[in-house]
């Protein structure tokens, strides 16, 4: 319940973001933990190699504009909401951690749109 506190107090004090790219943010450092294998701590680049993973897992190529809805149109945006969770003590950082670690790691429209790959699967209809 603290957390939800601290999110919308985030949200009065910066209104860049609506509160579903903190949500995102926190299920994609979820989901890079699980990926890594880390129980606690992971970096700023690895933090955005899970948000660009689970990006587009969840939304494929509608990546780039789900995220451009929320506001975020550069890896930097994700700094900036980390560390305002970090501010409010949602999240923790290390001495060496900072918002540069986020600065310009790559481009969305590269990612998300010119190097995006459908994936289509296959039915089966039970039959192999």
């Amino acid at each position: 319940m603290r957390d939800i506190q601290a999110l919308l107090k985030i949200i009065e004090n910066d209104r860049r973001y609506p509160i579903e790219a903190y949500y995102f943010v926190l299920e994609a450092l979820f989901y890079t933990r699980k990926k890594l294998k880390k129980e606690k701590h992971v970096t700023g680049q690895e933090l955005l190699g899970g948000i660009k993973d689970l990006a587009l897992k969840r939304y494929g190529s509608m990546s780039k504009a789900v995220f451009e809805h929320w506001g975020v149109t550069k890896t930097i945006d994700f700094g900036n909401i980390v560390f305002n969770m970090v501010n409010e003590k949602i999240l923790s950082k290390t001495e060496e951690d900072s918002l540069v670690d986020f600065q310009d790691i790559y481009d969305f429209d590269e990612i998300f749109v010119k190097n995006y790959h459908f994936e289509i699967e296959e039915k089966t209809n039970g039959k192999k």
